[in-house]
């Protein structure tokens, strides 16, 4: 009997606590489901505080709202692309000095002969600003007075997974946040109806090495805060439709039982992430509206589509780019797209050829697209591999390289028509004015109005932060 008494007295204002929290969201959602128009309910509901964010007032003013984040995923080789180097053309055939490479890493080259290998496509100076951008991306050729052009980036992983890790958490080790859902977190969304943080993916034109779910995952923070991934082709969110026959009372009857059995779990375990479920169940209610509207480009005129490329929801980059500029319109923070094909080791000059081919376009109308709409000055653009390919040859090819590397910037607040930073004559090392992945990571925050020093979570007994204890804003590209 005692321990009866006691075991009540333990779980009452847990319970009680508990059944209020999980009770709001069944009202919430018994508002949206018995609305006689269903989805006509849903721009009437309060905002909840999960779709804001935790820094409120930010750090600082903010120059950007949001970033779209361009992933050449497989390694673009700056030397095809945005890295112009006589000396190597020079060097062709000849062996590479010892003393660029010796006791450094080197993936699959290791303990082989090392050979120069030369630039595969011509460059030109494009703009008024004279930038010099190869010849296989004519469409960036033409907005090179939007681009600041870093040509000193530096990692510190050299094949993929990892590099990829290291480029969206800031640190080798998986299972923390990704810088999508620390910026989600941090500044939450401004779109009620779509998520915070959205990721689409596209394939073409080399090896299309495989991206895992865990770089958009949200670590160890809530799992709300987490990308979601978007199909371009098909339907763009599985299962966000309701099957014939489905009713939305049968709907309720199933929501109101998993409602059920969350309070009776969370009475038993006191977990967190039960209103982060009743959070989503919410959110994925209004998708079932908001996610055709998105995907119905019936209001694109023909020369948007004419632009970009693409008839959309076909599966290429273009359309995900066209797609990323109306998840922008709506609301959404970050937005990522990956294009998997740049992992040249063999046949580099077509490879490059064929990849830029693809991605080409839809960036530039992505540039071009924001700008006229006057969204481009609020909008953060990045484009950029994992890290970048050796001066060396491999075959016809190159391998991995983290050295040095090139990517571009535009908009949010960053300077336009510049380059920065430089690698050596061969296009080994970062010499100029490092880049490295954590001054990415600073730089994008501040642009967002967020100090990366301050914006720290405690958990298990230490702070962490996206550029963990390194990183610097780059002052020199911002506007």
């Amino acid at each position: 009997m005692q321990d009866s008494i006691m075991s009540d007295l333990r779980t009452t204002r847990r319970a009680l606590l508990g059944k209020m929290t999980t009770g709001i969201g069944s009202m919430a959602l018994a508002s949206l489901l018995n609305s006689p128009t269903g989805h006509a309910a849903l721009p009437h509901l309060p905002q909840r505080a999960s779709r804001g964010g935790a820094l409120d007032p930010l750090h600082f003013a903010s120059k950007a709202k949001r970033v779209i984040f361009l992933c050449m995923a497989g390694g673009m080789s700056h030397l095809e692309t945005f890295d112009y180097k006589p000396k190597l053309a020079e060097m062709h055939g000849q062996p590479m000095p010892d003393s660029f490479t010796t006791g450094q890493p080197i993936a699959q080259l290791q303990g082989k002969q090392l050979t120069c290998f030369a630039p595969q496509h011509p460059f030109r100076e494009e703009g008024e600003s004279g930038q010099l951008i190869s010849t296989v991306f004519p469409n960036l050729g033409e907005v090179a007075d939007e681009l600041c052009i870093v040509r000193s980036a530096k990692t510190e992983q050299i094949n993929h997974d990892p590099a990829h890790t290291f480029m969206n958490t800031g640190t080798q080790i998986s299972g923390r946040p990704s810088m999508g859902s620390w910026l989600t977190y941090g500044l939450g969304t401004e779109s009620q109806n779509l998520p915070g943080f959205v990721v689409l993916t596209s394939e073409g034109g080399g090896q299309g090495q495989p991206i895992a779910a865990r770089q958009w995952h949200s670590g160890f923070l809530p799992s709300r805060f987490q990308g979601v991934p978007f199909h371009a082709k098909g339907d763009p969110v599985l299962y966000v439709g309701d099957p014939a026959g489905y009713s939305r009372s049968r709907q309720k009857d199933v929501v109101e039982a998993v409602n059920s059995l969350n309070t009776i779990f969370d009475e038993t375990v006191d977990d967190p992430e039960i209103a982060t479920r009743i959070s989503q169940y919410e959110l994925a209610f209004r998708m079932q509206s908001s996610v055709p509207q998105l995907m119905d480009i019936s209001d694109e005129t023909p020369a948007t589509l004419e632009m970009y490329g693409t008839p959309g929801a076909d599966g290429s980059f273009a359309a995900n780019c066209l797609l990323a500029r109306r998840l922008a319109e709506r609301g959404v923070r970050f937005i990522q797209l990956y294009h998997r094909g740049w992992d040249h080791h063999g046949g580099v000059k077509n490879g490059v050829a064929v990849t830029a081919k693809l991605v080409d376009r839809g960036t530039a109308a992505l540039i071009k697209d924001l700008k006229q709409r006057g969204m481009l000055d609020e909008t953060l653009i990045v484009f950029t591999g994992e890290f970048g390919r050796t001066p060396m040859a491999q075959g016809d090819g190159r391998d991995h390289h983290i050295k040095g590397f090139s990517m571009a910037l535009c908009g949010g607040g960053i300077k336009p028509g510049i380059s920065y930073g430089a690698t050596d004559e061969l296009g080994y090392n970062a010499t100029e004015n490092v880049f490295h992945v954590h001054d990415l990571h600073a730089t994008m925050l501040h642009l967002l109005g967020i100090d990366h020093e301050r914006f720290t979570i405690r958990y298990r007994g230490r702070d962490f932060r996206l550029t963990d204890v390194h990183g610097n804003v780059v002052q020199p590209i911002l506007a």
